[in-house]
């Protein structure tokens, strides 16, 4: 079985795990441990980051790498125009969507849960116990500007991702006003690679991710509740609705040991 080690809310993870959906493909999950998971990743496959495909003894690092092997190892149901315009406009949007969709809206999410108290208390657990939700509720809004700052997200940072991804968002609602996809009327890469990278934005509603049901539905304020993108999100639903397998129970394997991934 395949095995595609990841972080749950990586947009990049969000989608590759559209893809082998689509591809009606069998994976397991196996979350990284942020730190020393990422290290022993790295001793395996001399990569950190996530996602990473696991396929019999060969490993896939890179969303776009492991989406060109998908197509070429499991060719049903493809993902890449035969057509060379639409297979090139296709790659275009896909490398589009991973450049600003996939950076930008990491920015605004961050500045989204620090700003808003109560967006940070429904993404924790449903098993946090309630002393623990008071405090995270009740970190000043001020360390995380801090914390901000360290990572380079700072205000006008912030503010300038905001401003693309009011952009992008306007651009994808305007070419989706008269057509089912983004390259009309059969889906391919670069539809599943905008909404997998849009999770951000605004959770999907549905169970789709392992996500507290108080945050499923929410998103960035001025983006997720803005009715002019309305359509964009509409569309983006169809697509979880028509291709993402929901959640059955939890579908990631964790391992035995909780600071390190599993691989046999």
């Amino acid at each position: 079985m395949l095995e595609l080690y990841q972080f749950e809310l990586s947009q990049y993870s969000e989608k590759v795990r559209f893809i082998l959906d689509y591809k009606g493909l069998e994976y397991r999950k196996i979350e990284v441990t942020p730190g020393v998971g990422q290290m022993e990743l790295f001793r395996l496959t001399g990569q950190r980051q996530v996602p990473v495909l696991r396929d019999g003894n060969r490993y896939i690092a890179d969303s776009t790498e492991i989406a060109k092997y998908i197509e070429e190892q499991y060719p049903e149901r493809p993902l890449i125009p035969k057509d060379s315009k639409l297979r090139g406009v296709c790659l275009m949007i896909e490398e589009w969507a991973d450049e600003s969709i996939g950076a930008k809206s990491r920015k605004a999410f961050f500045s989204a849960v620090s700003q808003d108290q109560n967006f940070r208390k429904s993404l924790l657990p449903t098993s946090t116990p309630d002393v623990f939700k008071t405090l995270v509720e009740g970190v000043p809004n001020d360390i995380f500007k801090v914390l901000g700052f360290g990572v380079g997200y700072s205000p006008d940072v912030v503010s300038s991702a905001m401003r693309d991804l009011h952009q992008d968002l306007e651009a994808l609602t305007l070419i989706l006003a008269d057509s089912r996809y983004l390259l009309g009327n059969e889906p391919s890469l670069a539809d599943f690679a905008v909404a997998g990278l849009s999770i951000l934005l605004k959770f999907p509603e549905g169970p789709y991710l392992e996500l507290p049901e108080s945050a499923k539905g929410k998103g960035v304020p001025g983006l997720a509740d803005n009715p002019i993108y309305d359509t964009f999100f509409t569309w983006r639903d169809r697509l979880y609705q028509d291709f993402r397998k929901p959640l059955v129970g939890s579908t990631i394997n964790t391992g035995s040991a909780p600071t390190s991934i599993q691989i046999d």
